[in-house]
Parts: structure tokens; C-alpha cells; sequence
């Protein structure tokens, strides 16, 4: 079987591995470099920068544990050069793991062709200036494009003080003054992460609070560390303009205030990369949203033209990704598959301290629309926190009221998105909370609070 992905980032390379491995005749066409935006401009990246804004959280607040530290500061032309390389570095290795499994990967942009093949597909590659370089013909398609920053008309990002989170990382010094311009995952990451390694930060939310799509005591933490660090936050305000003014900013809201500062970033959400694709020619078709419409199992309207990651707008996650083009590939070449099941993917938020989430959540919760038992424990009351002096956060679970069946957890803490396995793993194998606080761990670790908090929910029901 010939399969032909149109995209590198990780629904593309993690598609590509299987199919390959299944014995596919396999051809990525690639434009921006193996491992796709996540790699090279995006996830990776970014959470480099956050781990570096996490050593100068760790010795800012050394002195609760004793030891006593100088003035810290972040040398961001050093810490941009380590995220550049570290992500290139990266991308390095995925193109010579795909070589190794035989994968073709051709330089360019993909699109379907003007004139299809009868069975199959025919697809062209297109260079930088226009000029179609190759035609691969293949019976599967999947396409894994991305996404790209949302901008809006009187903001556009110039790579010099209105900045795209694609921007940062050419940055040489670190903003007097930085604005972050939306308060959803992105911008709270972030504003997090600038604000942790000292720059002054205004971070504009369009709501009455950040992460509005996330559990409002989990949002709540996150504001409190977030202005006892210094930071500022601007609720309710909507951004209508930003304009650049001398070396600085203004940003402009639309109820007539005002916020300066020097720089200004752009968090605003993105767009499906679905432009220039030729999908007219195949006949695919896309949602509402403009997203390309896709099944529980990756696939469009067109039987053999899949498609994947965040052009789909299914759960713009790195991880759900790779595992739709994983479906994709394994539906198409006739393997045994599960449909994507999102109630049991794990997601994370990296600001300081984290928030990890799983299952049910919290909305459901709150409104009785999904019955249960709920527990919440303050992280500062747990054995290894205090040793470590950390102050903000708590585990929160969810069981069945009868079964004590776990169905969802929200853990706000350094390093959540390693301690929320165990929550996943129970919420993805119906374990109950009987089966986490039998568990033995390790004593102290953070860890023991997911079974403590699961031993709290344990009711005569759940021993039968």
C-alpha cells in the first residue's frame, strides 16, 4: 500500500513510523522540518523555556528551605539559542529515525492535484516559489498540516514588538514590560513562564478570569501565584488594536482603556492550516469551523483521505495528534482499532505551578449533569510538599457515587503532568478508588496524595 502524508509534525511522523512498520510504502511531504510546528516553533520550545523559568523559580524561593541565593536572572539570548538548538536537535532525530525505517520525506508543500488518478490519489510538491518540484501517486492520504497563529487585523505580529509565540525565540533581550494578549492555555503558559523568570507581565483576558475552560480552582491558583509573583492582570478587557509607539506598545481595548508596555504578545488561538491544500480537487470537505471534518477514526468524507492533528480542531494536543494518525494508519492498512475515546486523554498546562486534568470534568461535575464523589486536598498538607516548601496547589478526584469508579482528576503542583498518570491510567481501565489506595507507593512523594485522596472517597460500596 502506498500511503503519502502530507505534513511532518507529530500526527505525521508518528502516522508515518506505523505505517512504515506495517510494511507501507510511506512519503511525508514535509516544508517546515520533521516534527512540524510542535517541534520547531511550539510545544517544544515553549516548555523549554518554561523549565528554564523553573530553575529561577527553584532558587527564587531556595530560601524557604534554607538556602540562601544571589540575584538571578535569565540571559535570554543564551536561553534562545539552547531552545533553538535543542528543537532543531530534535528534528534532527525524527528525520533520521523515519530514514531508518525506509520513509521518503520530500521538501515541500503538498496539495492534491488538479487532475486525480482513478483509484488512487495524486498529489504535488510544491517549493517555496511556486514551481511543483514532484507528483507522488498513493492509495492513502493523511493529512497532518497544523495550525498557525491566529492574527487579528489590527495586530499584526512584526517579529520586533508585536510578537506571534513564534516570534520569542528570536528575541535578544528579555521585554521591559511584556503584555500577553489572551488568557487561554497559551497565553498563561506564557505569561507564566515570563513572569516566573522575572519580566514584568499585564496579562489581558477577555473573561473574568484565566483559563476559562479549565477548573476554576485550578484558574485560581494560577492567578495568585501569578500577581504575588508581580504580575498584573486585566480582566474583562478584549483587545481591539495594538499599535506600536516609540519603543513600546499600546494596546488598545475595546472599552476604550489603554495597557503599555514593550512588547506585546499575541495569544489569540489559531487557525487550521487548510489553504493551498487542493482539497476541492479531492472532494474533502470541512466543518463548520473551517476544520477538516474527520470520524472517530481519523477518516474525511473521502473513504482513503485521512486527517489529523490540529487541521482537524479535534483537541489541539501534541498527544491526541500522533494518536489520531496512529487510528488513521492502522484503520487504513485493516488492523484492529479503537476509536479515539477524548474522555480518557490527559492534558497539561504548563504555568507554574502546572494543572494536569483527566476524565470528567469539572463543569459536569458542578452541574450534577455527571453524579459523584469528590475529594480535593491542599498539596501543602502533603509530607514531601512541605519538605520541598512548595505552598500552592492540590489533588481533586472524581469517583462514581456507587462504583467508586474513577472518573477524573485535576492535580495543580510542580511537575502535574508526571503525577496524573495514575489518574489516567485508572480513568482509561475503569480502576477504582479501592484499586488506587490499595496501591503501595513511595513514602514521602507527592504521589501519595492521589491515594490518600482516593482513600478518602472509599465507601463500604467500593469494598464489596
Amino acid at each position: 500500500m502506498r500511503i503519502c502524508i502530507v505534513g511532518g509534525g507529530p500526527a505525521g511522523y508518528e502516522s508515518a513510523l506505523v505505517a512504515a512498520q506495517l510494511g507501507a510504502q510511506v512519503t511525508v511531504i514535509d516544508r517546515d522540518g520533521l516534527g512540524g510546528a510542535c517541534v520547531l516553533t511550539d510545544c517544544v520550545p515553549s516548555k523549554t523555556l518554561i523549565a528554564t523559568s523553573d530553575r529561577v523559580s527553584a532558587l527564587r524561593d531556595a530560601p524557604r528551605v534554607g538556602v540562601g541565593t544571589g540575584e538571578v536572572h535569565v540571559d535570554l539570548r543564551a536561553a534562545n539559542a539552547r531552545i533553538k538548538a535543542l528543537a532543531q536537535q530534535q528534528s534532527d532525530d525524527i528525520r533520521a529515525r523515519l530514514l531508518t525505517e525506509g520513509v521518503t520525506v520530500l521538501h515541500g508543500s503538498g496539495r492534491f492535484a488538479a487532475q486525480q488518478g482513478g483509484r488512487g490519489h495524486r498529489l504535488e510538491v510544491v517549493a517555496a516559489d511556486g514551481a511543483v518540484t514532484e507528483t507522488v501517486e498513493a492509495d492513502v492520504v493523511l493529512l497532518a498540516t497544523g495550525g498557525t497563529p491566529r492574527v487579528l487585523p489590527d495586530a499584526v505580529p512584526d517579529g520586533q514588538r508585536i510578537l506571534s509565540w513564534r516570534d520569542v525565540y528570536d528575541l535578544d533581550q528579555a521585554p521591559s514590560h511584556l503584555i500577553v494578549i489572551g488568557s487561554g492555555v497559551t497565553g498563561a503558559e506564557f505569561a507564566s513562564g515570563y513572569s516566573e523568570a522575572g519580566v514584568p507581565v499585564t496579562l489581558v483576558s477577555s473573561r473574568d478570569r484565566v483559563l476559562p475552560g479549565e477548573d476554576p480552582d485550578a484558574a485560581a491558583v494560577i492567578e495568585q501565584v501569578f500577581t504575588t509573583r508581580g504580575g498584573t492582570l486585566v480582566k474583562q478587557a478584549r483587545a481591539s488594536a495594538v499599535k506600536v509607539v516609540g519603543d513600546g506598545v499600546v494596546v488598545e481595548l475595546l472599552d476604550g482603556r489603554t495597557v503599555e508596555g514593550s512588547h506585546a504578545l499575541m495569544c489569540v488561538g489559531s487557525v487550521p492550516n487548510v489553504e493551498g491544500l487542493g482539497l476541492e480537487h479531492a472532494g474533502v470537505a470541512l466543518d463548520e469551523h473551517g476544520y477538516i471534518a474527520v470520524d472517530r477514526v481519523s477518516r474525511t468524507n473521502v473513504p482513503s483521505i485521512y486527517a489529523a492533528g490540529d487541521c482537524t480542531g479535534t483537541l489541539l494536543l501534541a498527544s491526541v495528534a500522533g494518536m489520531q494518525g496512529r487510528i488513521a494508519v492502522w484503520h487504513a492498512m485493516g488492523e484492529a482499532v479503537a476509536p479515539l475515546r477524548l474522555k480518557t486523554v490527559a492534558a497539561n498546562i504548563f504555568t507554574h505551578p502546572e494543572i494536569a486534568t483527566v476524565g470528567i470534568g469539572y463543569k459536569a461535575i458542578a452541574s450534577g449533569e455527571v453524579p459523584a464523589r469528590t475529594v480535593t486536598l491542599p498539596l501543602a498538607t502533603n509530607a514531601r510538599a512541605k519538605m520541598r516548601g512548595l505552598q500552592d496547589g492540590f489533588i481533586k478526584l472524581y469517583c462514581r457515587p456507587a462504583t467508586g469508579a474513577v472518573i477524573g482528576g485535576v492535580i495543580v503542583a510542580p511537575d502535574a503532568s508526571e503525577l496524573i498518570f495514575p489518574v489516567t491510567l485508572a480513568v482509561q481501565k475503569g480502576l477504582t478508588v479501592t484499586d488506587l489506595a490499595g496501591t503501595i507507593g513511595v513514602y514521602p512523594s507527592l504521589m501519595g496524595s492521589v491515594a490518600e485522596a482516593a482513600r478518602r472517597l472509599m465507601s463500604h460500596d467500593d469494598l464489596d
